[in-house]
């Protein structure tokens, strides 16, 4: 029923029936309206989102992907925008400039009252991918000579202004974290005793810290929320279980972009225009391309070699082939045990011997299988370059692999860059290498 609303809607605004999709949109909830922004363009988006109620469109767009919500921006008037940008939460607000022309934002920012522009401006401050840009300063905080009942009063006093009350953040008077206090704990701790007697030591994050890991560090020891401070571990915000799932989703999908070689969208793939997809995927094809010229040279050294024996040329797609998926195993594997915290990049020569091992028992059972099947269809000499080549391919790739996204972290680049895209095509050239060179020893060429 839901999806069959959804189609309603999108058919009625394509055929300028609005009336009829503004009388459907009351009927959807505001994650429906939501789903439908995403399956259409930019253009298309705006009139949904004009069609909405003034308290319905405040609420969806705090629901909308800041990249949606710049198409939306550039399309409103004036006092709307400055009405829907001072509603969001100061680390929206921050993701939002991101996606507008340096003039829009400049605007934005100048509209805010000076309280907010300040927190806005801290947060803009932080490095794009670090955790000051996720923290939200609406946190509650306490003072550690607090009476309980004294405190309680004030969590009820912001409860609705907070980001969360879950977790309640301890301070000094010169607003230094000193520890974290669960709201369960001061219901039921008596009125009489003090916040610092039933707060626990602090864990918190550094506002520079990679989002990333401090999500993956949130989700694994199962926090609601974590503070976030500043160099003098001041309390600078909150860090919440809900952001720390959606800078993960983010990653994973960044990380699943770049695997196949291309750029992440900054919107939902039906929203986002065919220009924008073709940008985001054309300059790793060109540089695909320009490294996959090396594979081309190794082809014309080796051209006087396949003329002598033809049926080597056979075999070139299962060489290369095996050395890609191989070196891509090592690569996924390491990065995803990089991003859990299994392994540090301190690690590289235990995981490249580990991997050499992998690598070699790999090699092993496709080589056996290679040089029986070769063997039986050719000959003997052709089974042993076969099966050696797999072997030996299956070795370097598992090691280059397993190396690269560690080397990767060490220089602060993301790892999936360096996963499918170059050590398929650092795989193709070696292999190719190895496979003439073995080739010709064992055929006397």
């Amino acid at each position: 029923m839901r999806k069959s609303l959804e189609n309603s809607i999108i058919d009625a605004v394509l055929a300028e029936d609005l009336p009829n999709a503004a009388h459907q949109l009351t009927q959807s909830s505001p994650l429906d309206v939501v789903s439908i922004m995403g399956r259409v363009g930019a253009h298309h988006a705006a009139v949904i989102f004009r069609l909405l109620a003034k308290d319905r469109a405040a609420e969806v767009f705090e629901l909308l992907e800041p990249g949606i919500q710049g198409d939306i921006v550039r399309t409103l008037g004036g006092e709307d925008v400055v009405m829907l940008f001072a509603q969001l939460a100061p680390d929206d607000k921050a993701a939002l400039l991101d996606e507008l022309p340096a003039a829009v934002a400049k605007r934005l920012l100048e509209s805010l009252p000076f309280s907010d522009q300040r927190v806005t401006n801290v947060i803009l401050g932080y490095p794009t991918r670090s955790v000051g840009r996720w923290a939200n300063p609406r946190v509650v905080a306490l003072r550690p000579h607090l009476p309980v009942d004294e405190a309680l009063q004030l969590v009820r006093q912001q409860a609705s202004w907070a980001e969360t009350i879950y977790t309640i953040a301890v301070v000094s008077d010169s607003r230094q974290l000193v520890g974290v206090v669960g709201l369960r704990d001061l219901l039921c701790a008596q009125d009489s005793r003090l916040v610092e007697d039933v707060m626990s030591p602090a864990q918190f994050a550094h506002v520079t810290e990679r989002a990333e890991d401090v999500a993956r560090r949130v989700v694994a020891q199962d926090w609601l929320a974590l503070p976030v401070v500043d160099r003098e571990e001041r309390l600078v915000g909150i860090f919440t279980v809900d952001d720390a799932g959606q800078v993960l989703t983010e990653e994973e999908d960044e990380d699943s972009a770049r695997a196949g070689a291309s750029e992440p969208l900054p919107r939902p793939y039906l929203a986002t225009s065919v220009v924008n997809i073709v940008r985001s995927r054309v300059v790793w094809l060109m540089v695909l391309a320009a490294s996959a010229l090396f594979t081309v040279h190794v082809l014309e050294m080796f051209e006087t070699t396949l003329e002598q024996k033809v049926v080597l040329a056979a075999f070139i797609p299962l060489i290369i082939g095996t050395g890609g998926n191989t070196g891509t195993q090592a690569a996924t594997t390491v990065t995803r045990a990089l991003a859990l915290g299994e392994v540090r990049p301190t690690d590289v020569l235990t995981v490249m011997f580990r991997e050499v091992r992998v690598g070699f028992l790999l090699g092993a059972i496709l080589g056996a299988a290679a040089l029986l099947l070769a063997t039986l269809a050719y000959d003997v000499s052709t089974g042993v370059v076969i099966g050696s080549t797999l072997m030996a391919i299956c070795m370097l790739a598992a090691t280059v692999g397993s190396a690269m996204p560690m080397i990767a972290r060490t220089l602060r680049v993301d790892p999936a860059v360096f996963s499918t895209p170059f050590i398929t095509t650092f795989c193709d050239a070696t292999g190719l290498l190895l496979y003439f060179v073995i080739a010709r020893a064992v055929f006397g060429l």
